[in-house]
């Protein structure tokens, strides 16, 4: 991973670098916007070390999966503002002094990628419904809406609180999937931390949410298309 005078920056891999921890939780009301007017805030302090090595003002950092921009740090933490979207997408909203979060720095054009690509743009936070152990292994179970089980598939690949894994199986009645947990990964994680109930970021494999918004506008030109022939043909037999 490179600073602003190295390789360009990129997306996430999904192979969370560390946990830190949350050093401070701060709604501000008094945060400064761009026409010198104030405004309400939330900013996160989190304690970490990988994730400060190479850090600047304006660097990318996923938190729980979420894509932020590093606004503040020292030697020992760094500061990110959430904007009320993030919080209405995400898990972060939960977070209190003392919470773990997995951390990623962003990617460099010339880094190896050993998970997915994670862009960093929740796209809803489900909620834990089972843990489940299977020898060392831990199978996880997680809900999810409607609007987002169509791109969570069998075997393909999902971010949760920004960790590349392979979804196991979907059970698209009772909106949910499952993964397994291997032992190495339950060590470097927030996942087997949390309790049943609490919530996870979900980001589904942007490549199938690409493959489906190109898919969706064909439809339309198909349908369209039919529409006009249609009326021709209608018009061929008056």
């Amino acid at each position: 991973w490179r600073g602003p005078s190295g390789a360009a920056a990129m997306v996430f891999t999904g192979i969370v670098e560390e946990m830190g921890e949350v050093a401070a939780v701060d709604k501000k009301a008094d945060l400064e916007m761009w026409d010198g007017s104030k405004s309400e805030g939330f900013v996160l302090k989190i304690k970490c070390k990988k994730a400060l090595d190479g850090a600047y003002i304006g660097c990318s950092i996923a938190v729980n999966g979420t894509c932020l921009t590093a606004t503040a740090f020292d030697a020992s933490s760094f500061e990110v503002n959430c904007a009320p979207e993030t919080l209405r997408c995400t898990d972060l909203g939960d977070l209190q002094v003392g919470s773990l979060v997995n951390l990623e720095r962003s990617m460099a054009a010339s880094d190896r990628n050993s998970g997915h690509v994670v862009q960093g743009h929740v796209d809803e936070a489900g909620k834990i419904l089972s843990f489940t152990k299977e020898g060392e292994s831990l199978w996880v179970r997680i809900s999810l809406s409607e609007k987002l089980l169509p791109f969570v598939v069998p075997k393909g690949y999902i971010a949760v609180d920004g960790t590349s894994l392979t979804v196991c199986e979907v059970n698209q009645r009772e909106q949910w999937f499952n993964l397994m947990l291997i032992a190495h990964t339950q060590q470097c994680i927030v996942i087997p931390k949390k309790k049943v109930g609490d919530r996870v970021n979900l980001e589904a494999d942007c490549l199938g949410k690409y493959a489906a918004a190109a898919m969706g506008g064909l439809r339309e030109r198909v349908d369209g298309l039919q529409q006009q022939l249609r009326a021709t043909q209608a018009l061929a037999f008056l």
